[in-house]
């Protein structure tokens, strides 16, 4: 009888190595699938009528034009839609970033009475639906007398619950000795929140900034039912009102459509793109205290 052979140890297979490939290939899978809306609008906008009305559809346009983004230029105020959307999302930004942020700070490191409690409704509002949010909304910023203003799309948004939570878990993770230390050393809050802990939490600023830059850019109901004057038009506000204009031809404005489409998410991706490694940083460090 001859002795079963050997194999080599290089010659194993590992499990591992067999499931990579497997993995690799879902995950490219759900990517397509997840791009393909995205890739489809991009590639729309510099298509041709006859391209748009093609069947069945092309993906790659047999001609590449810039024509979509001129009518749209002419037959909306683009930069006035831009202006308004890039106020108020930078506005809303700003200011969650500072709100949410000293809201966390205490919440996270200063001890006074109700500060569970506090937390508690913290907790609360995160389970509450924003849909349900908007007519009291509307009622208070029109008693206010804030309807068609910036500050009437503004103001609702100032702070949010998500922002506060995120803010308080990142900064639970900042060493309590570093703060005493700089007591100790005569500093004091103000000091402590600006120089030390922020600082400290660039991921978790980073995140806040995403998330609510992305929401506030692509918000349509709020700016849809505060606004009546076409001048303070939102970009979302601004391109439905065009879809939805009789007027419009099929083709040509289904191209103007993609093309308006395209230059909103533009600013998004450039956004994600500046904090793209603070962002991959805190989710990473998310779980991590």
């Amino acid at each position: 009888m001859t002795a079963p052979t050997a194999t080599a140890p290089g010659r194993r297979r590992r499990p591992g190595r067999t499931r990579t490939p497997l993995l690799y290939a879902i995950a490219s899978a759900g990517l397509l699938v997840m791009a393909a809306p995205f890739l489809w609008m991009a590639l729309s906008a510099f298509k041709t009528k006859k391209d748009l009305t093609a069947s069945p559809p092309v993906w790659l346009p047999t001609e590449w034009t810039l024509s979509n983004f001129g009518d749209l230029l002419d037959q909306l105020d683009m930069p006035r839609y831009f202006m308004n959307s890039l106020i108020v999302a930078v506005l809303v930004t700003v200011c969650n970033l500072l709100f949410c942020s000293m809201l966390g700070y205490a919440l996270a490191k200063l001890d006074f009475t109700g500060r569970s409690k506090v937390f508690g409704v913290v907790l609360a509002a995160l389970m509450v639906p924003g849909n349900l949010m908007i007519l009291p909304l509307y009622v208070l910023m029109n008693g206010m007398g804030l309807i068609d203003t910036y500050a009437g799309l503004v103001l609702p948004f100032a702070a949010s619950a998500f922002g506060v939570f995120l803010m308080r878990q990142f900064m639970q993770s900042v060493p309590d000795e570093l703060l005493e230390a700089a007591r100790i050393d005569g500093a004091g809050e103000w000091y402590i929140f600006w120089r030390i802990v922020l600082p400290l939490v660039k991921p978790a600023l980073a995140t806040l900034t995403i998330f609510t830059f992305l929401g506030s850019w692509n918000n349509f109901i709020w700016p849809l039912i505060a606004t009546n004057d076409p001048g303070k038009y939102t970009l979302p506000v601004a391109l439905a009102t065009f879809a939805n204009d009789p007027n419009r031809t099929v083709g040509g404005g289904n191209g103007m459509l993609m093309a308006g489409s395209l230059l909103v998410v533009l600013p998004v991706l450039v956004v994600f793109a500046v904090l793209q490694r603070h962002f991959t940083q805190g989710i990473a460090t998310a779980g991590l205290k």
